[in-house]
This record gives C-alpha cells, sequence and structure tokens, in this order.
C-alpha cells in the first residue's frame, strides 16, 4: 500500500498491485470508540450513495461493496489532477475542459447531488485512449461535430463533503467554491474559465436561478468581517 495523501479525516492508500484506491477514515482518539465508529460508518456509507449515484451520471469512480465498515475501495484512475496539468494546455483546450465541468456539475446539480468540495484537486484528467472506461457522450452528433470529439474525460472525486440537497443556496455555494478555486490556481485565466464553466452549466433547468443566488453568495463573502 501507497500512501498518496492524509487528511484530516481520511487517507488515500494506493494499491498498485490490484490497481485500487483505498479510502481509510481516520480513527479519533478524542472520541469515544462506540460513538467514533458510529460516525465513520455513518460517513463512509454516505459517501459511497453519492459516489453511486453520481458514477452513473457522470465520470466518477464507482465504490465496490463495503468490506470495512471505515474504508471505500474505488478503482484507480490513471489520470492526473486537473490542479497540475491544467494550466499546460493550451488556452482553447483549458477552455473546453471546463465546458465539460460545467456541463457535468449541471447533471450532478440536476440529479440533487452536492459536491461540497469543488475544486481542480478533486478532478482528475484522463485521455480517453487505452482507458477502461467508455468515453461519455456529454453532446450529441451535432455538436461533436462543431467543437471537435473530446479525447480526455474528467472525473470527479473525493465526496466526503457532499450531500444531497434541492436548495437553489448549496448548488450556488458549489459554483462558487469551484470559482474561489479557479481564482486561486489558475489566476492567469480564470475569469474565462469559469465563464466556461458557465456556459456548461447552462444545461441545467434551473441554472438561471442558481447563477442568479450565486451572485448573492458572493457579495456575502465580499462584505464578510
Amino acid at each position: 500500500m501507497k500512501l498518496i495523501q492524509q487528511g484530516a479525516e481520511a487517507k488515500i492508500l494506493l494499491d498498485e498491485e490490484n490497481s485500487l484506491i483505498i479510502k481509510d477514515r481516520i480513527k479519533k482518539s478524542y472520541r469515544i470508540k462506540e460513538l467514533d465508529e458510529k460516525i465513520r460508518k455513518q460517513r463512509t456509507r454516505s459517501e459511497i450513495k453519492l459516489l453511486e449515484k453520481a458514477s452513473k451520471i457522470i465520470p466518477v469512480p464507482s465504490p465496490f461493496p463495503l468490506k470495512e465498515f471505515n474504508k471505500i475501495e474505488m478503482p484507480f484512475i490513471n489520470g492526473e489532477k486537473l490542479s497540475e496539468t491544467l494550466d499546460s494546455f493550451p488556452l482553447e483546450k483549458q477552455k473546453e475542459i471546463l465546458r465539460q465541468v460545467g456541463e457535468q456539475i449541471a447533471k450532478l446539480h440536476g440529479a440533487d447531488i452536492i459536491h461540497g468540495d469543488l475544486t481542480t484537486s478533486n478532478m482528475i484528467y484522463k485521455e480517453n485512449q487505452g482507458s477502461p472506461y467508455q468515453p461519455l457522450l456529454l453532446l450529441d452528433d451535432e455538436q461533436r461535430l462543431k467543437r471537435g470529439d473530446n479525447n480526455f474525460q474528467i472525473f470527479f472525486i473525493d465526496f466526503g463533503l457532499g450531500f444531497i440537497s434541492k436548495k437553489i443556496e448549496d448548488k450556488a455555494v458549489d459554483l462558487h467554491l469551484l470559482k474561489q478555486a479557479l481564482e486561486a490556481r489558475h489566476y492567469k485565466n480564470w475569469k474565462l474559465l469559469f465563464d466556461e464553466v458557465v456556459m456548461g452549466y447552462n444545461n441545467y433547468k434551473e441554472a438561471d436561478k442558481v447563477l442568479e443566488r450565486l451572485k448573492a453568495v458572493e457579495k456575502r463573502g465580499r462584505y464578510k468581517h
């Protein structure tokens, strides 16, 4: 097992032999043992349900059946974190990628799935060639011909802060987090890139309401002391 990420709540391990990612929720010694196990079990089950639901509509690693109450096993996506690779692409490709990201968020929000931590660090860029996954056709043939066939997929990962909600506010906050992440990590072209997210997101039937609420969310953040 190779430790590839260590957070406050979980360790992310890579089982190279079986090409698996294992998310192991960490025991908290300050909590009563029974309470700690209950909390970790609930959070693990909740995340698995979100992953299963999301994986039916966008590229998300689909979890395997639960073996241990605190561990999620899922396929290893052999790609690169979008946060680390996005800026290396020509601007037109960056825009194409972020348009697809917007389309995928629209699909999640259409299913009332809130990711809760939308950053390019929680997205994996993967070339389709040699992929064990079927390319996800987000566009019809006519649109695809106009824009050129995508030879990549963007996988969303880490739904640990995710939840189900119909609230416009929650969906606006999801977009706000991504906007902040683009500004912080990809500041050179962040405005153009977020415009592409919005263009893709407009596929969502309530996009206008969410984008209007996003303005209010941003205003609150701006004047918060």
